[in-house]
Order: structure tokens, then C-alpha cells, then sequence
């Protein structure tokens, strides 16, 4: 493994996506065609870093990041197998989010280049020349990096439960929710969703089972937290669950999951799954107190409620929600937990939420299925993607 990394940061907010910083180094070493070299990280406080900056420069205080290169003096090509060692304080990480209204995570990606710039011989207080020319190589770098981040995160998982719907609006066999989905992975989907819900209203359990059986890609199975639904989906064992709140008489989910509401039931319905080995999705509205009992009570995703987003009716109203969204999902992710979104997404509103760089996966389902009725399924799947990219 090419990248070793260590977080020696003592305190326990904020969460740091550890994942998250050694795929950033993982990608800054294959985009600089060093892909078999070996780098080290390592996150401290202010504490440790200022001794390494007074042993190592001279300088008292500390910094926000120190490169230690291991080929100093040497040709690159000749010593690429290591590379060297990158230290970046959080403390000061923190400090300079702040001041610069990012995430502490968009911060920590800034500094791992920077110090990577290093490790290359980029050196800013060489000259003013030099300066200006690592600047630009870090401008550059961070673009590669989100470019190829949206390409390789985003993915469009798709809900068929409108398929059965109209299946049972006539008691009879088609169309077909299995073969749906399988159409939609030809198409390029790369999950299919489906909510076996109490009243068996759309999906029923013949489904979930051929599903089971036939889904190539990931089977996401949305249910309540109900000892039945519990008990067929440790048997089914789909690639994962999302847990939903669900009432008799709504047309389709209304809201997020009060998670903080209901911690000890959560936790002990995610333990079970966890023992079966089925991650764990909960679906939630933007909310700081959701987002961080999720994270408490053990989920590895969040998908996050796009509801009131889809539903704005104004301009204002959308650019609220997509605020709460955008900040929901960043501080998801920096909590750790893993950020799906949907619900009510359509060809109008999805691109700007597929913009979103801490999001891997958006479920999508009635709007697939009115643009299919004019366009075809497979049409439809290849439609969205495109809005996606």
C-alpha cells in the first residue's frame, strides 16, 4: 500500500475522514504518474508540530504543514519508491477553515498538496517566481482532484418501486420490477433501490427475492425498522439496507428518519444487520442533531432527504434547501459516515446536487419512470447519467 497514515490528532472533534485524506494522497500520486510510491501522512496538533518545526527549521510556533522529503538531492526518477513524509496540524487546519469559510476537510486536501508540492521540489520561499509557480501547480492539482473525484464518486442508484405500483393498480404480472432492473444496470445504473414496505403496496417479497438472485450491481433494500421487514432482510441479505420512516397512509416518504428520537431501537436494528454484515444507510433530513446520533448509533451511510429541495417553489426557497443540503453532506462526511441523497430529484434539479463532492450516490426513481413512459426505460437511465457527470 502506498500511502501510510497515521492520525495523531488527540482530540475527538473534529472527526477527520481518514479514507477520505488517503484516497486525496492516492490520487495526487496517480496523477503525478507516481503511483508506486510510498508517502506518509501524518495529522498532530499544534503541540507536535511546533516541536517538529523548532527541531527541524528552527522556528518556534507552529505551522500548518511539514514536508520531510526523502529524496532530497537526488533525481525523482531514481528514487520514487519513497517519496517522503507530509505533517499537517488540525489544529491550524481548523483555524484556517474557519477564516476562509471552507470545511476542515476541503482545508486538509489544500495542505496535503501543498505539502506534496514539496515533497516534488516545489519550494514557495525560494523566490518570487517560485512562488508563483507552485501556486499555480496547486491550483491545478486541486482542479485534477475534484474533476477526477466527481468522475470516480457519483453514482445513480434506481428505484423501481413505480414499476410495481402499476403492477398492482391491475392485480396482474407486468411490468415487471426485476426486469426493470435489469435494464436499468444495462443502462448503466449502478444500483437498484426498492422499499419493501408493511402493506406490500408496490414491492412483495417474490421481488426482493428475484432481485436477490439477479441484480448485478448493488441492491439497496429501503425498509421501516420492523421486526418482519428485519427478519426477511437478515435472510435476503441485500448489499445493503436504508432504514425509512414509513406510515400507512402516505403516498410515498414524507420526511427523514427521527434517528436522534429513537437512538437505542436504531442502534440495536444496526447491530443486527452489522452481525449479518449488511451496512446500513439512515435516511434523514439535513440536520446537524440527525447526522451526528446516526453516526452515534453506528450507520455507515446517511442518505441525505432532497425533499424539500425538489419540492421548493421559488428560487430562494431552492437555494435555501440546497444550503442545508450541501452543508448536511459535508458534515456528514467529516463525521466519517459515508453520503448517498434523494428523493424527489428530477431532470431539472439533480445536476447541481450530483455537483456535490462528498456525495457517492443519488437514488432516483419516480422521475425515471414518468421520463420512461415517453422516452423508454433505457433512454431514460442514460438521460439522468448525462445530467450527472
Amino acid at each position: 500500500m502506498p500511502i501510510l497514515f497515521t492520525n495523531d490528532f488527540p482530540n475527538a472533534l473534529p472527526r477527520i475522514n481518514e479514507l477520505q485524506v488517503s484516497k486525496t494522497a492516492e490520487l495526487l500520486l496517480a496523477l503525478s504518474a507516481m503511483s508506486d510510491a510510498e508517502l506518509s501522512i501524518l495529522l498532530v496538533d499544534d503541540q507536535h508540530i511546533a516541536e517538529l518545526n523548532k527541531t527541524w527549521r528552527r522556528k518556534s510556533g507552529p505551522t500548518n504543514v511539514l514536508a520531510f522529503s526523502l529524496t532530497e538531492g537526488e533525481d525523482l526518477t531514481m528514487a520514487r519508491n519513497l517519496l517522503g513524509d507530509i505533517v499537517i496540524s488540525v489544529d491550524t487546519a481548523i483555524r484556517e477553515a474557519q477564516r476562509e469559510g471552507t470545511t476542515v476537510q476541503h482545508r486538509l486536501n489544500v495542505l496535503l498538496v501543498h505539502g506534496f508540492l514539496h515533497l516534488l521540489g516545489y519550494d514557495h520561499e525560494r523566490s518570487d517566481a517560485e512562488a508563483e509557480r507552485m501556486f499555480r501547480k496547486e491550483k491545478e492539482l486541486l482542479l485534477e482532484l475534484k474533476r477526477k473525484r466527481r468522475r470516480e464518486m457519483i453514482r445513480l442508484a434506481v428505484n423501481v418501486d413505480h414499476v410495481a405500483t402499476l403492477r398492482e393498480a391491475r392485480g396482474i404480472s407486468e411490468p415487471d420490477p426485476v426486469l426493470a432492473a435489469g435494464i436499468c444496470e444495462l443502462a448503466g445504473a449502478e444500483g437498484i433501490v426498492v422499499h419493501l414496505r408493511e402493506d406490500r403496496r408496490h414491492i412483495q417479497d417474490r421481488d426482493v427475492v428475484l432481485l436477490r438472485q439477479t441484480v448485478k450491481t448493488k441492491l439497496n433494500l429501503e425498509m421501516g425498522a420492523t421486526q418482519e421487514i428485519i427478519k426477511i432482510a437478515l435472510e435476503l441479505k441485500p448489499d445493503m439496507v436504508t432504514l425509512v420512516p414509513e406510515k400507512r397512509k402516505e403516498l410515498t416518504t414524507e420526511g427523514g428518519l427521527n434517528v436522534a428520537g429513537q437512538k437505542k431501537k436504531l442502534k440495536n436494528v444496526i447491530a443486527q444487520m452489522n452481525d449479518g454484515g449488511i451496512p446500513v444507510s439512515l435516511f434523514i433530513d439535513p440536520d446537524s442533531r440527525q447526522i451526528e446520533t446516526s453516526h452515534g448509533v453506528g450507520a455507515t451511510f446517511v442518505e441525505i432527504h432532497t425533499g424539500r429541495y425538489s419540492d421548493a417553489t421559488s428560487e430562494e426557497e431552492a437555494e435555501q434547501e440546497f444550503e442545508l443540503i450541501a452543508a448536511a453532506a459535508e458534515e456528514a462526511f467529516e463525521a466519517g459516515l459515508r453520503v448517498n441523497a434523494g428523493h424527489g430529484l428530477n431532470y431539472v434539479n439533480t445536476t447541481r446536487v450530483a455537483s456535490l463532492e462528498t456525495i457517492e450516490e443519488l437514488s432516483i426513481g419516480h422521475a425515471i419512470m414518468a421520463r420512461a413512459i415517453f422516452v423508454g426505460l433505457d433512454q431514460a437511465v442514460r438521460e439522468m447519467l448525462s445530467l450527472m457527470m
